[in-house]
């Protein structure tokens, strides 16, 4: 077996995983179901792209394919960065508000203060009140209780 028909074997293989890893990434970019899901998918996706640039410039022997292939990595990086930033300063990740109401003490403070405004006095006020106070505190540190 000559050393020129391991590489093509290999370049084939490669490019095999390739494709089912392309196609798999593809598959979670479009799906989702959260936007850091798709951004890490499309981060995966530059990988992928230079992967396959990798095996085309050792097939063909054009060096020129390995420089094209680290500006790709390098444009790469700074796009998840910047996703990145922009999702942490959107602060809610979750779609169709699927993760906005979790960890929020906003249902026991309303619930708390409408009971207190409204004059009536129900059993266990003050350990809602508690309540409210111990998750409104959780998130900062230092509130008063």
């Amino acid at each position: 077996m000559t050393p020129e028909l391991i590489v093509e074997y290999a370049s084939v293989f490669a490019i095999a995983i390739l494709v089912v890893a392309l196609l798999l990434t593809v598959y979670r970019a479009v799906v989702g179901p959260t936007l850091p899901d798709r951004v890490i998918a499309l981060d995966m996706l530059v990988g992928i792209v230079i992967g396959f640039i990798a095996v085309i410039a050792l097939r063909t022997g054009y060096t020129l394919y390995i420089d094209i292939a680290i500006a790709l990595g390098l444009v790469g990086f700074l796009a998840t960065v910047a996703f990145a930033r922009f999702i942490l300063a959107r602060g809610n990740t979750g779609e169709d508000g699927e993760s906005a109401g979790q960890g929020t003490p906003q249902p026991a403070v309303s619930s708390a203060g409408s009971g207190s405004k409204s004059g009536k006095k129900t059993g266990g006020s003050k350990v809602e009140k508690g309540q409210a106070s111990g998750q409104a505190a959780g998130p900062r540190g230092k509130e008063k209780k």
